[in-house]
C-alpha cells in the first residue's frame, strides 16, 4: 500500500508576504538550511515512533526502547500536533516534537539516519529550531516537517516501511517543499 504523508496546501491561502513561504517553508518541506539533498535519501527504510503521549518533557533516547532504528533510515516521529491543532494555526506553530539534544545526536552520530520526519512544526522548541536544523544539515541529515496522515499510518501498524521523499530541485532556499510517500504491506 502507498500512503501520501504530504500535506496538501492551497497556495492561495498563504499570504504573499509570509517570509517562510518565500524561503520554501510551507506545507510538507525539508529544512535544508543551504545544504543539498543527497539523491540516495530519495528511498529509505522507515521507522515510525509514537511520542504523542510525551508532552511535559523532552523526548529522550530511552523513549526509543522497543523501536529498532536502522542505520540510514528515516525516523518519523508522531506527535499528534497536526491532528490536534491543525496545520499553520497559531498554537501549531509553537509546538514541536521537543527531541532532546542527546536524542538528536544519537540519531545523527550513532544511528546515522538519513532523514527525521515529524507531524509538527519542528523537532525542537521554536527557540532551538534553527540551531537543530543547522546541526542536522551539517551531517547531511534533513528534517521533514508537517507530515500528514500519520494517524492512518499508525493504524496500519506496518512491520516494514519504505519511505520515498521527493524534494523540488530549487536552489537558494532554506526549505524545500517535498512529497513524501510511505509504502508498506497491508496488514489486513
Amino acid at each position: 500500500m502507498l500512503l501520501d504523508l504530504s500535506l496538501p496546501i492551497d497556495i492561495s491561502e498563504i499570504p504573499n508576504d509570509d517570509p517562510g513561504h518565500a524561503l520554501g517553508h510551507v506545507g510538507t518541506h525539508f529544512d535544508v538550511m543551504e545544504g543539498r539533498f543527497p539523491i540516495d535519501s530519495f528511498r529509505t527504510s522507515g521507522i515510525l515512533v509514537d511520542i504523542s503521549r510525551i508532552r511535559d518533557r523532552e523526548v529522550e533516547i530511552a523513549d526509543l526502547d522497543g523501536y529498532a532504528v536502522p542505520e540510514g533510515a528515516m525516523v518519523i516521529f508522531h506527535t499528534g500536533f497536526m491532528a490536534e491543532l491543525g496545520y499553520g494555526l497559531g498554537e501549531y506553530n509553537r509546538q514541536s516534537a521537543n527531541l532532546s539534544d542527546a536524542l538528536v545526536n544519537f540519531l545523527l552520530l550513532d544511528r546515522k539516519v538519513k532523514l527525521i520526519g515529524v507531524d509538527a512544526a519542528g523537532i525542537q522548541k521554536p527557540k532551538k529550531h534553527l540551531a537543530v536544523d543547522m546541526l542536522c544539515a551539517s551531517h547531511n541529515v534533513f528534517v521533514v516537517e508537517n507530515l500528514a496522515n500519520i494517524p492512518e499510518l499508525l493504524r496500519a501498524n506496518p512491520s516494514a516501511l519504505t519511505v520515498y521523499t521527493m524534494p523540488l530541485s530549487y536552489r537558494g532556499l532554506t526549505g524545500l517543499p517535498c512529497r513524501v510517500l510511505a509504502e508498506y504491506a497491508d496488514a489486513g
